[in-house]
């Protein structure tokens, strides 16, 4: 399933993996923040989430290298770039 089709039907969790104060600075409506340098010390909370994880940024880099770290574990995720284009297909909807 694509990441417009996952966002329309409102499936998944919306993570944004950038740091705290960029997160501040803007963010998806309903996202959470566990910014990437985070997110082995957070795989309890973060397999408590629903499932696929929807990863954002600022443009993809780090929820490129967040999908890495998160399908090793054997976790069900999706990146789809930057925070804003999420943003966009979320106002679709």
């Amino acid at each position: 399933m694509d990441i417009k089709t996952l966002i329309a039907e409102k499936k998944g969790t919306i993570v944004d993996v950038r740091t705290p104060g960029e997160f501040m600075g803007g963010h998806v409506a309903g996202s959470i923040n566990i910014p990437l340098q985070e997110l082995e010390s957070r795989l309890d909370e973060i397999h408590s989430l629903q499932i696929p994880l929807i990863l954002c940024c600022a443009s993809g880099g780090r929820s490129g290298m967040a999908q890495h770290i998160l399908q090793n574990q054997g976790i069900d995720c999706v990146n789809a770039g930057g925070w804003m284009e999420v943003n966009f297909y979320c106002s679709q909807n």
